[in-house]
């Protein structure tokens, strides 16, 4: 079994000695089951990963020594999600498979017909944290408060495009909006966004609450010079569903999945 991943916030360096906090100790100590001796790969997104031994295992204290460096730190790809947050167990879901699936920042936003207008985001830091320490990543993503999706579209950088998730057609007399004005399919709407020089593409997917976008919010949407409607496939999927097929194909279009 590979020796158990910790995020560490402070600077990693050979010989530095970390004080573990509490809630740290605590999951090392009776989750892990570490005790002094034992090995753990300490990591940020600064300072890579390390190799660290168990020096000191108290009651709620522990303290751990960086011996050697095990890998240099990667940038995770500049790729936000903005999703409209659904029921807690969902919208938990679609916080650590996006974690796990290499999104950057994780924005709530709020829509018409969003379900739950609040997140905690102290509840989902701690859930993006656990996914990064399993997944591998050097960093966990940045958690945004629920925002109104206006106010998260004002002032947006042009040059991000957004992949928005659009099911409807534009025939309001019928059942989703019919079949004419449908968006592309996702792979292929992606292909001229495939970037062509590392470390300079930035990306960013929208998908709505389960009842879908309103006529007025999808008019608004694809008005906008930025936005890349898109197509999901034929069924209709649960938001946490859609988070998780999106973020996929964009990994393996777009993204880091297309590397070694």
């Amino acid at each position: 079994m590979p020796e158990p991943r910790l995020l560490i916030d402070q600077d990693l360096h050979a010989g530095a000695e970390i004080a573990l906090d509490e809630a740290q100790a605590r999951h090392v100590g009776t989750v892990l089951r570490l005790d002094v001796g034992g090995h753990l790969r300490p990591f940020n997104a600064r300072d890579g990963e390390w190799r660290a031994r168990v020096t000191v295992r108290e009651k709620r204290a522990m303290r751990v020594v960086l011996e050697a460096q095990l890998r240099q730190a990667q940038p995770s790809p500049d790729l936000d999600l903005l999703f409209a947050p659904v029921k807690r167990h969902a919208t938990d879901l679609i916080v650590e498979k996006a974690t796990e699936l290499g999104a950057r920042r994780i924005k709530p936003v709020v829509t018409r017909r969003t379900i739950a207008e609040t997140v905690r985001v102290d509840r989902l830091e701690s859930i993006a944290r656990e996914a990064a320490e399993q997944t591998e990543r050097f960093d966990a993503p940045e958690i945004f408060e629920a925002t109104p999706l206006p106010k998260a579209l004002d002032g947006w950088d042009a040059s991000r495009p957004l992949i928005y998730a659009d099911e409807a057609g534009d025939e309001a007399d019928k059942a989703w909006g019919g079949a004419a004005g449908r968006a592309r399919p996702i792979a292929e709407a992606l292909q001229p966004l495939s970037p062509s020089l590392k470390g300079e593409e930035k990306l960013a997917l929208l998908i709505g609450p389960e009842g879908g976008f309103t006529p007025e919010e999808r008019r608004m949407l694809r008005a906008l010079p930025y936005v890349v409607p898109v197509s999901l496939g034929p069924r209709i999927l649960r938001a946490e569903t859609a988070v998780i097929a999106a973020l996929s194909v964009i990994q393996s279009v777009w993204g880091d999945w297309r590397e070694a």
